[in-house]
């Protein structure tokens, strides 16, 4: 029976992750398998890689092939390596104490490599956040010299809008003129209502001529 290990898909849909198994090749992707080795998350920085390590050696050494993905996960844990190692014990080129001293000198080499990363990652992500707020603060100085430049200007504008203004002009007073002096009116009659009757005032009677010379005194006689 072809065996092969290889990955199964599990999670949701845009959040997967897989399954390290050894199945049937002629099998469904995710259908039955005949072991679980390990787990790989993909979503992840970095990647992790959860693999039972002796089990994965047990079944390379029975000659299963691992997919190509699988054979870049199974080399990044060191499992072909190993492999190959033993082989070559199998074979009398090298004792097991030569093959696990250069196993544990490649693990070492693979652990100080993945540190390296992670500080390189690190500060790449730090320069990175540096660069982006030193944009931003220069970004602010310019927005904040453009807007006191344009406040300035507003500024000269007014004033020389206030100096454009025209102030009006003084009324001109004629010449000491003599002003006339304008009598007092006679204050109008009271205007009697329409329906108020007019009455006529009574007229005073002359005297008749002769009675005013009857009245007249004599003048007394003079002293001789």
């Amino acid at each position: 029976m072809p065996t092969r290990i290889r990955l199964q898909r599990r999670g949701k849909k845009g959040q997967p992750f897989y399954h390290i198994v050894v199945a049937d090749s002629r099998s469904p992707r995710d259908g039955k398998c005949i072991e679980k080795i390990g787990v790989y998350n993909s979503l992840t920085s970095p990647a992790v890689i959860d693999l039972n390590f002796e089990k994965a050696i047990s079944w390379i050494q029975k000659g299963v092939q691992p997919s190509d993905t699988c054979r870049i996960l199974l080399s990044e844990k060191g499992v072909m390596f190993k492999a190959h190692l033993l082989k070559g014990v199998k074979k009398g080129a090298i004792t097991e104490e030569q093959a696990e001293n250069r196993f544990q000198q490649w693990l070492k080499e693979k652990e100080e490599k993945a540190e390296s990363e992670v500080k390189q990652n690190i500060t790449k992500v730090h320069s990175e956040v540096k660069k982006r707020l030193e944009a931003e603060v220069k970004a602010n100085e310019v927005k904040a010299q453009k807007v006191a430049l344009k406040r300035s200007k507003l500024a000269k504008e007014l004033e020389q809008a206030e100096l454009s203004v025209e102030t009006p002009a003084e009324v001109a007073v004629p010449a000491a003129t003599e002003t006339a002096v304008e009598e007092p009116k006679a204050e109008a009659q009271e205007e009697k209502p329409a329906d108020m009757p007019v009455v006529e005032e009574p007229k005073a009677e002359t005297p008749a001529p002769e009675a005013a010379a009857g009245t007249e005194k004599e003048a007394p006689p003079t002293e001789a």
